[in-house]
């Protein structure tokens, strides 16, 4: 059997050490530091020779990082790793799926062809897929998808009495309804017109059935925050106390974030994208999903 190593890239420590204790294997050092010009230095001070390196990375802020995963994996390959498998709980460039406009670029298909250059396999929590129905459409290697709904439905379950589950829009109403059912909870989905990246404009349907009940607003991925902060007011608006929003890839651009939580009764998310909201962890899942 392949020896597994794991490598935690800078800024995925915290996630690392909860996905080493899942998968009981050992982590290998991996010394990083910029140059005075801002170029990269990484070296390897443990042997990787003949193992399979599982790197992790969640791709949040994927620019300033991407460089350092190339080298390291080229690295990796150099030194004789058997095997490179990437395990990035987000999964960047996945919204520009087509040219919207002449001239774009397609970076979801330009950045699928970088990562399937550099690793033989992948896994991710819940890619934002949008017109792609799986991620073999775009990546040459495998890559497999682990689903966070588990997950939030044992939080709910555990940390909110009566709760009412509340999806964004008509699309998410197949992975909310999992939710729900997981918690033991009914759901609903709300209608979403999105005119730009900050103009949103919710519509909430008739719930007089669920008063008494505390609303737990959902989503994938919250980055402005406009669907959950226009769908708490709204709540707000129609006599329900404040929801817990509950969020898989806590991305908060900018001030996000402070928004939310100045009206949500608390602000939950998993460990996918490391930020003061994680609550909800995914090492186990993630480790279950490599050993298949």
């Amino acid at each position: 059997m392949t020896r597994q190593l794991l490598l935690v890239m800078p800024g995925n420590e915290a996630f690392g050490t909860r996905l080493a204790t899942a998968l009981e294997i050992e982590t290998t050092p991996l010394e990083t530091r910029r140059f005075p010009d801002g170029e990269s230095y990484l070296r390897f001070t443990g042997d990787v020779a003949g193992a399979e390196l599982v790197v992790v990375c969640t791709l949040a802020a994927p620019d300033p990082q991407f460089l350092g995963l190339v080298f390291a994996a080229r690295t990796a390959r150099e030194l004789g790793a058997a095997k490179l498998t990437l395990i990035a709980p987000y999964l960047a460039y996945m919204r520009q799926d087509k040219p919207f406009h002449p001239g774009e670029a397609v970076t979801s298909t330009h950045f699928a062809r970088l990562l399937s250059q550099e690793f033989d396999r992948i896994i991710t929590v819940d890619p934002h897929l949008h017109r792609r129905k799986s991620l073999s459409e775009i990546y040459s290697i495998p890559a497999d998808v682990v689903h966070a709904a588990p997950a939030l439905a044992a939080w709910i379950k555990a940390n909110v009495a009566q709760p009412l589950v509340i999806g964004p829009d008509v699309e998410s109403e197949q992975w909310v309804s999992e939710v729900a059912e997981g918690a033991g909870a009914p759901a609903v989905v709300l209608r979403k017109e999105r005119f730009g990246d900050r103009d949103v404009r919710i519509s909430l349907p008739d719930l007089q059935a669920w008063r008494g009940r505390t609303p737990v607003l959902v989503d994938d991925i919250v980055s402005s925050g406009r669907t959950m902060i226009e769908a708490t007011q709204g709540l707000i608006a129609a006599g329900f106390v404040a929801p817990v929003c509950v969020g898989v890839h806590a991305l908060f651009a900018q001030d996000a974030y402070q928004r939310l939580t100045e009206t949500a009764q608390r602000v939950v998310s998993t460990d996918a994208v490391p930020h003061p909201s994680n609550e909800i962890y995914l090492a186990d899942l993630l480790s279950t999903a490599l050993r298949v």
